[in-house]
């Protein structure tokens, strides 16, 4: 309509960020989207000066030249210095694309923090939602996923010496782009969110319309479980040091079956964590009852783990990666 004016955006045009206040200054994550441009803007008007961006240029689409100069243009906008990472995110034979470019994309971030900002930036805020929390959960239960990936998205992680920030967990998608829409403020759309061959976006274009009539609270109810899953995965996790102390580093193969099996499991699985080694189910449970069956000195153990092997060696198990 004619006379009628854009408003300026202000801090409480967004869900709160009252969360970030000790991690100034800060850097975004921002690929151009509707959910990290509200996260810059919320941001850039809350501290200016404080606010540094890094745009990942993925190189996967065509579209990935009009994310950059979105970006560009909006940190302009905003007075935020922005730097832009070029990476190569082709996954490998086997690997899947979402991981590849995951991966390549917090390479970049690190990367950023250490080379560009002088020291000045420890921590970036993801712009990640509700909606994306949500997706995460029900992508975990389709894969019979444990604790670990029932948890979901942290909050807050440490990767690499960068501390990551999710402080819109429980903020809808839905609310930052109504935010965006009353600022007048444009974004730019990533085609394949739109490509059902992804089981993500399967799940965000079929599932999530159909929990919000059938369970209108699900965001805030989905959220809680994600909360249980990870305050159990800690307390697992401590289990784990405290049982690793006592059987050992190798561990000692009769302290290990003094355990009880859920504690053995625990145990192996965070060793081999630590041996850079992530069984499968299967993979467990074999070397599980491998141990249990190991009562001769000639009893050989020999199991593929991830992508190693766990053999016996004497009175304790070794991990050799291939």
């Amino acid at each position: 309509m004619a006379g009628t004016t854009t408003p300026k955006p202000t801090p409480a045009d967004f869900p709160p960020l009252d969360a970030l206040q000790q991690a100034l200054p800060l850097g975004v994550a921002l690929s151009g989207g509707a959910d990290s441009t509200a996260m810059l803007i919320a941001c850039a008007t809350r501290w200016p000066g404080q606010v540094f961006a890094v745009h990942v240029h993925h190189g996967l689409q065509q579209a990935a030249d009009t994310f950059e100069i979105h970006c560009i243009e909006l940190c302009q906008q905003f007075d935020v210095p922005l730097v832009v990472q070029r990476v190569n995110a082709a996954h490998a034979s086997g690997e899947s694309p979402e991981d590849a470019a995951r991966q390549a994309r917090y390479r970049a971030l690190s990367d950023a923090v250490k080379q560009h900002w002088n020291g000045q930036v420890q921590h970036v805020v993801l712009a990640q939602h509700a909606d994306d929390q949500v997706e995460t959960l029900l992508l975990a239960l389709s894969r019979g996923a444990g604790l670990p990936g029932l948890a979901s998205m942290p909050k807050v992680m440490v990767r690499d010496g960068v501390t990551y920030h999710r402080p819109w967990l429980q903020a809808s998608g839905a609310s930052l782009r109504q935010a965006l829409h009353r600022l007048g403020q444009p974004w730019v759309e990533d085609p394949t969110n739109q490509d059902t061959r992804y089981t993500r976006n399967r799940i965000r274009a079929q599932l999530l319309p159909v929990l919000e009539g059938a369970f209108p609270s699900f965001r805030d109810t989905f959220a809680r479980c994600a909360a249980h899953a990870a305050q159990a995965q800690e307390l697992l996790q401590e289990v784990a040091q405290q049982d690793l102390q006592t059987v050992g580093d190798p561990p000692r193969i009769k302290a290990l079956q003094t355990l009880s099996v859920a504690r053995q499991s625990n145990v192996l699985r965070h060793w081999l964590v630590q041996q850079q080694q992530r069984p499968n189910t299967a993979q467990l449970h074999e070397l599980l009852a491998q141990l249990k069956a190991c009562t001769t000195r000639g009893h050989n153990i020999d199991i593929k783990v991830g992508r190693g092997f766990v053999r016996r060696d004497g009175a304790v198990l070794r991990c050799y990666n291939l």
